[in-house]
């Protein structure tokens, strides 16, 4: 406990951070039907909004991309959503599992590829992680440190090819680049779930994590800068203060372009695969996306992999209704001890 406390102090994470309704017992809950609880009311309820927000009707929908690295139940997370919004029969459906934290931009290329297939029609993306199966209850300090950042969180993403939409989406998909060094061995075991001396899972991390994400970023740069830069904005994966810390030192960036990742960071935690899209919603909500801004997201994962994404605003941008920082933007930034 004294480890897991020095962690929080230094993690950057503020008190209002959310931890599933199964972690708040005593004893813990860690069962199928809380985890599926959790899941559900994040992406329902993101869903949910979406479709209020867009007007977009569900049996318009042709593609749907669902990921969640670690918690993949049978029916999967895709078959939820179909049950709950009847989505029509020919949908073409995908579950990605034990992607990491980078599988959001994965779920928003694989989308792109399919768009590019299938015509006049709406993708669909839900990205999410779950907490109540995932805390580690044992002592191994290597596996405790993901029980001080990640928390509840998750997000829905429509995309669409339909000429008509130009006229009201908020972004153009512009580039993605994604890399993979799975095949480098400590690559491949920097962030491993297993059980420890006890037998209780949990997902170890190594000390090779700050090496190995170092450079398979710096391979990730070399192939999309020359590409599209400068960059407005960007949103940096909320993995982690140490995180942020090391690519606005690396990247040369200013504490405004990893202002919306940090904020993130200290209001939600690291909330996984959707942490990138939390910290677009801060941008928009802050009145800073303007008509032909840039915004690169860059997310790291477990494998080891960095994907990025590039979009360009339309228009414009004000925060969507129900944007999760309704109700707490004026509070941010704030001020985050070192």
């Amino acid at each position: 406990m004294d480890f897991v406390t020095k962690i929080l102090e230094r993690s950057g994470l503020g008190q209002e951070t959310y931890v599933p309704e199964g972690l708040h017992c005593l004893p813990i809950e860690q069962t199928m039907v809380g985890s599926r609880k959790e899941t559900k009311e994040v992406i329902l309820g993101a869903v949910d909004t979406l479709f209020r927000n867009t007007g977009v009707s569900p049996s318009d929908i042709g593609i749907l991309v669902v990921n969640s690295s670690t918690f993949n139940p049978t029916p999967s997370l895709a078959t939820i959503i179909v049950n709950k919004y009847k989505l029509r029969e020919n949908i073409k459906s995908f579950n990605l599992g034990g992607m990491g934290c980078s599988a959001g931009v994965i779920a928003i290329d694989d989308a792109k590829s399919l768009l590019q297939v299938h015509r006049n029609t709406y993708a669909l993306v839900v990205s999410t992680e779950n907490i109540t199966q995932n805390l580690y209850v044992g002592n191994n300090k290597s596996m405790l440190v993901t029980n001080c950042l990640f928390r509840v969180g998750g997000a829905a993403v429509l995309l669409s090819n339909i000429s008509k939409d130009r006229k009201r989406a908020k972004y153009k998909f512009v580039h993605t680049v994604r890399v993979h060094t799975g095949s480098d061995d400590r690559s491949y075991g920097c962030a491993t779930q297993e059980e420890d001396e006890d037998g209780l899972v949990g997902v170890t991390l190594s000390k090779d994590l700050p090496m190995v994400a170092a450079r398979t970023l710096k391979i990730n740069i070399a192939t999309l800068g020359p590409l599209v830069l400068p960059f407005e904005h960007f949103c940096i994966h909320a993995g982690g203060r140490a995180l942020i810390d090391e690519l606005e030192k690396n990247l040369h960036l200013s504490p405004l372009h990893v202002e919306a990742s940090r904020m993130t960071l200290h209001r939600f935690g690291n909330t996984s695969s959707s942490s990138i899209w939390y910290e677009l919603a801060y941008t928009e909500a802050k009145g800073r996306m303007k008509k032909g801004d840039r915004t690169w997201q860059i997310a790291l994962g477990s494998g080891f992999k960095c994907n990025s994404c590039v979009w360009v605003a339309l228009r414009n941008v004000k925060a969507s209704a129900n944007n999760p920082w309704e109700e707490c933007l004026n509070k941010y930034p704030v001020e985050i001890d070192i």
